[in-house]
């Protein structure tokens, strides 16, 4: 479920910004235009252009990134941007270079892992050590981009070189093709350097926990001098078979795929070290329990490889510091789980140049920075805490080692917003970077001299830009400016602002809401569409630009309304407790008193409060249906998870236990047992081809209900997995929505 909320990402909302208008605005964007559905997921994009993968060179001279095209907002070409002449190039014309080829089935399953199984074109590239050539992955084969304009093709095979990298020092291409791990010379033929050992052992490869719920997409990572590759073995032999029916328009397919479901089996990971060619192999001591996760693989600037490992129960995260030539380990240090939590794991730590470390830990009980310096016997000695306070650090951006200088973002200045701060390596006073009223992400070159900052506003959409080291504005990436030529243009002038507020939980935390209102007449009383997501992971309500879809609900007359319950993220480990080994209980309760509250304002019809999630979200619309009848006009419940049992080890027990230790917790988190007790109309939305909640779960849900004689509306999709989206899938789905709650009378008023 890392995240369940992927295809819960459908949340937009944005803020009136008429007063802002240019003087060449066109008259059609100063008339009040209602966003239909339809134009909501169309091409172009309503949030402007929309780049991703944004990269600088090594040199720090180019700017890279996947620019989408305008007239398909889901295909992505490669561009650079010279930052000596201030100029643009596309570098890769992904429609030029397309082969056609259809991807392999491991490669859209890898696809579906990272979320970005509907992007078509090119989703991710590498820049090459010597800052001249970009390695790019395309249809399957892979691509070596110059930037005098020339493109070399590396692979040209029917499988798919998947997991593809250049080595540190770019000598070397590497992926990995039939489950085993080729390395090819740059120009060179490739040859794989592990052995095939059968369909069940995968080398080179993420197992599918890490790769869906842990954040780690590879399995293999090179020195920083090319002369060893760590490798990850995965026996996939003690996993359990789930025949999964993949039923679509035309017929239905059937995969056995290994699904570690919570309570059972996981792979047993092993890791080795290795000579580009495959010799000189040794076994990482990784310990005596194979039952155990391989969370992090890193090598450190000095050539030492650090490895982190995660108990099965996820309350204890070891660093091991591994020599690579004997593969002997010792604990570096460890970090242990507060009462009653968990770990959770994160990408914000960086080995310095002097052997010291920054570190991203939750010890205090928010996600702070450390500076350790390790002394002679390995272990942890003079340690600086580089943030601290109540509020969360989100990301390690970048370190500028020359000038002692360590830069993250967090929540610092206001909850709702993310900003990026610097913070001497010696501990001291944080400096803030940014602009309050945006909610910001950042990258930085390897050297920590230059920022690339993106951000947004309730009244700007997505924009980029690069920055100093003190957080001046170099030059606009995508500027992404409202003006008249904006694709948003048109609707400006009917665009809602965001109320933002909060209600008091059961124990009294401070719980965080945001509201749109349509255009309303005084004396009328109005329908809600309560959108929640619900589990640990995302923050719903910021001061972001999310998009449009809950400008076009607005346009439809009802009220937008979110609310971020305990147990979601960036609050503190506090905040996140209540869930453990209790999901669909404290959550379900907190999004009560946001009901409680709407019901209190006279412009709300108490009566007409429809509540919608997707995933973990549509868990929660059962859950809540379930414990309160009559307090929810209707329910609309997207791919959901109603037996815990039926999800995947590592995200179900971090939170829920193993379900052979504390079977009565899964029993009470179930959305099955007390399914007969749902009283109001109920909306069922399943993809029949989804591999991350399987329809096991709805059809679980589906037979008791049926058995129960509890009346139900369903719409399901054929083909389409947990991402039940596109151009016109995504409308359909919308519209099928509005048309079940205009069919129970949750309607505006007349």
């Amino acid at each position: 479920m890392r995240h369940l909320l992927a295809a819960a990402a459908v949340l937009a909302l944005a803020t009136p910004l008429a007063a802002q208008e240019s003087d060449g605005m066109t008259a059609q964007a100063t008339q009040a235009t209602d966003l239909s559905l339809e134009r909501v997921f169309a091409s172009p994009s309503l949030n402007g252009p929309s780049p991703r993968g944004a990269k600088l060179s090594p040199d720090g001279r180019y700017l890279t990134l996947l620019r989408n095209r305008e007239d398909d907002k889901d295909r992505y070409d490669l561009w650079g941007f010279d930052r000596e002449t201030g100029e643009w190039t596309m570098l890769v014309d992904s429609e030029k270079l397309s082969s056609g080829r259809e991807l392999s089935e491991d490669e859209k399953m890898q696809r579906e892992r990272a979320r970005v199984g509907n992007l078509k074109g090119i989703i991710s590239y590498q820049w090459n050590a010597d800052s001249k050539g970009v390695l790019v992955p395309l249809d399957g084969d892979l691509y070596l981009a110059k930037l005098d304009g020339t493109v070399t093709q590396l692979t040209d095979t029917e499988e798919s070189e998947l997991n593809p990298k250049l080595s540190q020092e770019g000598g070397y291409v590497s992926f990995v093709r039939d489950r085993q791990l080729w390395v090819a010379p740059i120009g060179g033929d490739a040859h794989p350097i592990t052995p095939k050992e059968g369909d069940l052992i995968r080398w080179g490869e993420a197992e599918f926990v890490a790769q869906e719920e842990m954040d780690r997409l590879t399995g293999y990572w090179w020195s920083p001098d090319d002369s060893r590759i760590a490798v990850q073995r995965t026996d996939e032999s003690p996993v359990g078979v789930v025949t999964r029916a993949a039923i679509g328009a035309t017929g239905t397919k059937t995969f056995d795929q290994r699904y570690p479901a919570a309570g059972t089996d996981n792979a047993i990971v092993e890791l080795y070290v290795m000579d580009p060619d495959g010799q000189s192999r040794v076994k990482v001591d990784l310990g005596d329990n194979t039952d155990i996760y391989l969370a992090r693989v890193d090598w450190a600037p000095d050539g030492t490889l650090y490895v982190q490992r995660e108990n099965r129960d996820q309350s204890k995260l070891d660093l091991l510091r591994v020599d690579p030539k004997t593969g002997k380990s010792s604990v570096a240090l460890s970090e242990h789980a507060a009462k009653d939590s968990w770990i959770n794991l994160s990408n914000n730590y960086r080995f310095l140049d002097d052997g010291s470390l920054i570190w991203w830990s939750e010890r205090d009980g928010f996600g702070h920075l450390y500076h350790i310096v390790f002394g002679r016997d390995g272990t942890p000695g003079e340690t600086t805490e580089l943030t601290s306070g109540d509020f969360v650090v989100t990301d390690l951006v970048g370190v500028d080692q020359q000038e002692g200088r360590v830069f993250f973002t967090a929540n610092a200045d206001d909850v709702l917003e993310m900003q990026v701060y610097s913070v001497p390596l010696t501990g001291g006073e944080r400096k803030r970077l940014t602009e309050l009223g945006y909610s910001n992400g950042a990258g930085m070159d390897g050297k920590g001299k230059t920022l690339l900052i993106g951000r947004s506003g309730q009244d700007q959409p997505p924009q980029s830009y690069l920055a100093d080291a003190s957080g001046n504005r170099l030059t606009w990436v995508e500027e992404n400016a409202l003006d008249a030529d904006h694709p948003y243009a048109p609707y400006l002038a009917s665009q809602v602002e965001p109320e933002f507020g909060t209600v008091q939980a059961e124990d009294g935390t401070e719980l965080h809401w945001m509201m749109l209102k349509p255009e309303m007449e005084p004396g009328k009383r109005y329908p809600v569409f309560f959108s929640h997501y619900g589990g640990p992971g995302p923050q719903t309500v910021t001061h972001g630009w999310t998009g449009a879809l809950a400008q076009a609900v607005v346009d439809k007359g009802y009220i937008w309304f979110q609310l971020d319950n305990r147990g979601s993220a960036n609050r503190g480990v506090a905040f996140e407790q209540p869930i453990y080994h209790a999901m669909g209980g404290v959550e379900v309760r907190d999004q009560k008193k946001g009901a409680e509250y709407l019901k209190s304002l006279d412009f709300v019809d108490p009566d007409k409060i429809a509540i919608y999630g997707w995933s973990y979200g549509g868990y929660m619309t059962l859950k809540q249906l379930e414990a309160d009848p009559g307090l929810y006009a209707a329910g609309i419940s997207g791919a959901p998870v109603t037996k815990w049992e039926l999800y995947d080890t590592h995200y179900t027990e971090r939170y829920m236990g193993d379900p052979r230790k504390v079977p009565e917790a899964y029993e009470k988190a179930s959305a099955i047992p007390d399914a007969t007790d749902i009283a109001d109309p109920l909306l069922l939305v399943h993809g029949l081809a989804d591999d991350n909640v399987v329809f096991e779960n709805s059809s679980a849900l589906i037979a008791t209900l049926q058995e129960g004689n509890v009346p139900f509306e369903m719409m399901l999709y054929p083909g389409y997995t947990h991402r039940v989206s596109g151009e016109n899938i995504s409308p359909h789905l919308w519209n099928t929505i509005f048309r079940f709650l205009e069919s129970h009378g949750v309607t505006p008023p007349e």
